[in-house]
């Protein structure tokens, strides 16, 4: 009988574009999951993919820019800085707008309970509802109300979903890191921007009519660093329990937490991850 095969795709916020050039180059060697799993960004490709969206998906983030990044965000300051409603609005007519039954691929997300920290898997009812909770990163987006609970980006418990792979009924897991690389490398950014002159993140924080202070990190750098730091630390921990049989982790220290408009450099570094790892991949799907 034939290995399940699963996928599953890590958090880490516009650096989830790298996950496309995963699936490329992964189809390209001729890896096609039969289980889908994703947290966070990666819920959101990995509905794409499942889907059998993943081509309008990466055409649109393709053409993205910074100015239709801050259109689609809508300024709320209660339960986090944007409510989400434009974004996911957008989100479900174009890519996730089904029931997880109608899916053509087995998929599963992780969202965290806000009142109690539990892990939450999604994995039937609206795959819009489920991917806007698995996305719903505390402190920007509002948490999201589904049964009863108040769900938050899964990223807090679980930002690499093995596990629900596995539970899913995959035998291998695949499963892409996207923050191996990326401890402190906001504030770096920060520094290089400021050299510059300002990037896209100062600029929206100028039109909402706040300011920062020079000698400290801007806002977005504080809230990255920390999310990145407490991220990592919760996926080595994870992965240190409950391996995956190869980890893909793309070099993205370079990209920042909202730079969505830059999937040109996401997508080619997935791609190359692949091709780094191709060897344990050929050899896991045939010891």
């Amino acid at each position: 009988m034939k290995a399940k095969v699963g996928l599953a795709l890590g958090s880490g916020s516009a650096r989830g574009w790298a996950h496309i050039g995963v699936i490329r180059a992964l189809e390209e060697a001729g890896v096609r999951p039969d289980v889908l799993c994703g947290c966070s960004i990666g819920a959101l490709v990995g509905a794409a993919y499942a889907d059998s969206d993943l081509g309008d998906l990466e055409q649109w983030v393709s053409g993205l820019k910074w100015q239709d990044v801050v259109g689609l965000l809508d300024v709320s300051f209660s339960g986090g800085l944007f409510k989400g409603d434009k974004l996911f609005a957008f989100l479900e007519r174009h890519f996730v707008d089904k029931d997880f039954s109608a899916l053509p691929l087995p998929f599963g997300c992780v969202a965290t309970d806000l009142a109690s920290g539990r892990e939450v898997w999604l994995h039937d009812g609206s795959v819009a509802a489920a991917v806007r909770a698995s996305l719903a990163l505390p402190g920007l987006f509002t948490p999201v109300s589904r049964d009863g609970r108040l769900l938050v980006d899964g990223g807090l418990v679980n930002p690499v979903p093995v596990s629900l792979c596995r539970a899913l009924g995959a035998d291998i897991v695949i499963a892409v890191d996207l923050g191996a690389d990326i401890v402190g490398s906001s504030l770096k950014r920060d520094e290089a921007t400021e050299r510059r002159g300002p990037g896209w993140t100062a600029r929206l924080l100028t039109n909402l009519g706040l300011k920062r202070d020079n000698d400290l990190p801007s806002l977005a750098g504080v809230l990255a660093t920390s999310l990145q730091i407490m991220q990592t630390r919760i996926a080595r921990s994870r992965l240190a329990g409950e391996p995956a049989d190869v980890l893909i982790s793309p070099r993205l220290a370079h990209l920042g937490l909202m730079d969505y408009h830059r999937a040109a450099d996401a997508i080619p570094e997935g791609a190359a991850a692949v091709q780094r790892m191709l060897p344990a991949i050929e050899y896991a799907l045939n010891p």
